[in-house]
């Protein structure tokens, strides 16, 4: 298992445009892959519902991890995605 810290860099957070970017994301790994936010809350990286009701706001920093055979990959193009703004 790997995870890193990585902070919300759009304007708007975690809505549903970027929660879908996200999504889409995540869901080209085999890797399970979750996030938790500063008050422990846990969302399936991979469910667009999830990742809504973690309702991570602009900022707000979060710790990826990825489970399995493609995981550093997966962490990589998570972060990278994040950090650019999730196409925003």
């Amino acid at each position: 298992m790997v995870s890193k810290k990585v902070k919300i860099v759009n304007a708007t957070g975690l809505h549903l445009r970027p929660a879908g970017v996200l999504c889409e994301t995540a869901m080209k790994y085999k890797s399970k892959i979750t996030f938790t936010t500063d008050n422990n809350y846990e969302a399936n990286a991979k469910s667009v519902l999830g990742v809504l009701g973690a309702c991570v706001k602009s900022g707000d920093e979060i710790v990826i991890h990825c489970e399995g055979e493609d995981e550093n990959e997966a962490l990589a193009d998570m972060v990278s995605s994040i950090e650019s703004g999730l196409g925003e």
